[in-house]
């Protein structure tokens, strides 16, 4: 397989002199599903930001279906967005308008036929399951509901690459569930999917996709199987750590935070 997404020694580095991410180097494949996984302030939208060009990295390389980003002319960067269907963590969704509008608005924009553009919409309101909520506004539906309405709206245009920014957010276990195996029928057409997470319960029905780990801005792991072990290292140390200072203190234990890799 060709590679979809490449960042090579990747940093981005604010004004305030803090790095967002810090010497950042993965490969993701054409049709590949993987899970960006991180807790808050890891870097995961920061990677996503780069990848759409929304912003620029201070050092590095960062190619998308052979497009070299920084180089990239301003007048392609469309052309670029084209490839890329986004499901924002606040999703960005209009609130005077209805799943439809909300819906057909990338095809409004991109100035494709009014009649070709509400097909489209029909068939992926369909595909997602929302299509009796057409005429509704977003207010009136679920937050499982309103997932499904960004991820419709992030597909209109056959995108190449999907990256979902915390898709299942604030949702109950039953409804992270059916919005996974509703990216992962996505990536089963051809589509490249990135999921920025750090619930377990999303990483664990999938457990055959690979895990990409940020910590702090920087790549703990690139691979599933020595993540895994990361993890548990990680939880065996901690554990350690803890049973010593039990030993150790005569006025009882004190309670040892783990270290959060999701």
């Amino acid at each position: 397989m060709s590679s979809m997404v490449r960042l090579n020694n990747v940093s981005k580095k604010f004004p305030t002199g803090a790095f967002a991410l810090e010497d950042v180097s993965f490969d993701i494949e054409k049709g590949e599903f993987v899970f960006l996984v991180g807790p808050t302030g890891a870097g995961k939208t920061t990677v996503f930001k780069l990848i759409i060009r929304e912003t620029l990295p201070t050092t590095g390389e960062i190619v998308v279906d052979n497009l070299d980003i920084i180089k990239l002319a301003s007048g392609k960067i469309p052309h670029l967005r084209k490839k890329i269907g986004v499901v924002f963590q606040d999703l960005k969704l209009l609130m005077d308008r209805t799943i439809f509008e909300n819906i057909i608005l990338p095809l409004e924009i991109s100035g494709i036929e009014p009649v070709f553009a509400a097909k489209l919409v029909e068939e992926t309101m369909e595909k997602v399951g929302i299509a009796e909520h057409r005429d509704k506004f977003p207010i009136q539906l679920s937050g499982g509901e309103l997932q499904k309405v960004a991820i419709a709206r992030a597909l209109t245009l056959d995108p190449e690459i999907l990256l979902a920014d915390e898709p299942t957010g604030n949702l109950d276990q039953a409804t992270t569930m059916e919005i996974v195996k509703l990216l992962d029928e996505i990536n089963k057409k051809g589509t490249t999917v990135i999921m920025a997470t750090h619930n377990e319960d999303a990483i664990k029905t999938l457990s055959e996709k690979r895990v990409i780990i940020l910590k702090k801005g920087r790549l703990a792991d690139a691979n599933k199987k020595e993540a895994k072990a990361n993890v548990d290292n990680l939880e065996k140390k901690s554990d350690n750590i803890t049973k010593n200072k039990k030993k150790d203190s005569p006025a009882g234990p004190k309670e040892e935070k783990k270290d959060e890799d999701f």
